[in-house]
């Protein structure tokens, strides 16, 4: 990192903070400032937990509680018992704070529109793009992969997309049940590991290590989003992984594959997986790799 990049990046966020007019107390128009704004927006139709919202916008606990609570002395946020959890807050629009949001959203069509209006179609198409891009990478600079218990909404959550993708791509289909077992107990410590990767409270990764032998693991069903590959979040759960089967006294990592997942394939070859003959008769797999953790 060199200080061009900082002062590019700092030069960036002062002409889009312009530009979006983040710097007006009254953002959009209305009677609230940006913060305000953003969480009513966050609150959305459908309603939001509280622990999602701080999660999802980043905010410390105290300053969510003081923005929510405005909202709800001016008439616009109502609260009640978390759905999966009655311990949790869940805020939810009254009529009035769904009709705001209506007017931002509208007003802030008009904010774009305003951007774009000046250009031409291709310089446009140009700015489209790059914005997706920066999207991408401002996501992937908020990653954060941590552990969690396989019996977790977040783990369930990966589970069930790495399922939806085999079955998809996988030539006769993928059933479960007639894959080699990955039980609970076999990913959680000291046996086992199951890892989220997150950004901006959203799931985009899982994956897990299991003990198969001593001093032997398993990676068992690594998953990525796909709106998030190609921007190496794959090798970084992978490397995650490698380091909880480190820290539980694996030596050897090993892992089956179906010829049909050609880039997890080409990952693991680069990342120094090696291919050996069959360990193991998963129905699904053409491919063993292993690799020994320095």
């Amino acid at each position: 990192m060199t200080s061009d990049h900082v002062s590019t990046v700092r030069r960036f966020n002062r002409l889009v903070t312009q530009r979006v007019g983040a710097l007006n107390d009254h953002f959009l128009g209305r009677d609230r400032p940006l913060g305000a704004s953003r969480v009513m927006f966050e609150i959305g139709p459908d309603g939001a937990d509280l622990r999602d919202l701080r999660s999802r916008l980043g905010l410390d606990s105290g300053y969510l509680s003081r923005l929510v609570q405005s909202l709800a002395t001016a008439g616009l946020v109502t609260f009640r018992a978390g759905i999966e959890d009655g311990r949790v807050r869940r805020a939810e629009l009254t009529p009035a704070g769904l009709a705001e949001v209506e007017e931002m959203n509208r007003r802030a069509n008009g904010v774009a529109e305003g951007i774009l209006a000046p250009l031409t179609e291709s310089q446009r198409q140009r700015l489209v793009s790059a914005m997706g891009e920066v999207e991408r990478l401002l996501r992937l600079g908020a990653l954060v992969i941590e552990r969690v218990d396989p019996t977790s909404q977040a783990a369930r959550y990966c589970v069930g997309r790495y399922i939806d993708e085999l079955s998809r791509v996988f030539e006769n289909g993928f059933d479960p049940t007639r894959s080699l077992p990955a039980d609970d107990a076999d990913m959680r410590p000291p046996l086992g590991a199951f890892l989220v990767a997150s950004t901006n409270g959203e799931v985009v990764a899982g994956g897990a290590v299991k003990t198969i032998a001593p001093g032997v693991g398993s990676l068992k069903r690594m998953w990525v989003a796909g709106s998030v590959r190609g921007l190496g979040i794959g090798r970084r759960m992978l490397t995650a992984l490698e380091n909880e089967a480190r820290t539980l006294g694996l030596t050897v990592i090993r892992l089956e594959t179906n010829r049909a997942l050609r880039d997890a394939i080409q990952l693991y070859r680069s990342s120094g997986y090696e291919e050996v003959a069959p360990f193991n008769t998963d129905p699904y797999a053409h491919h063993w790799f292993e690799k020994r953790l320095r």
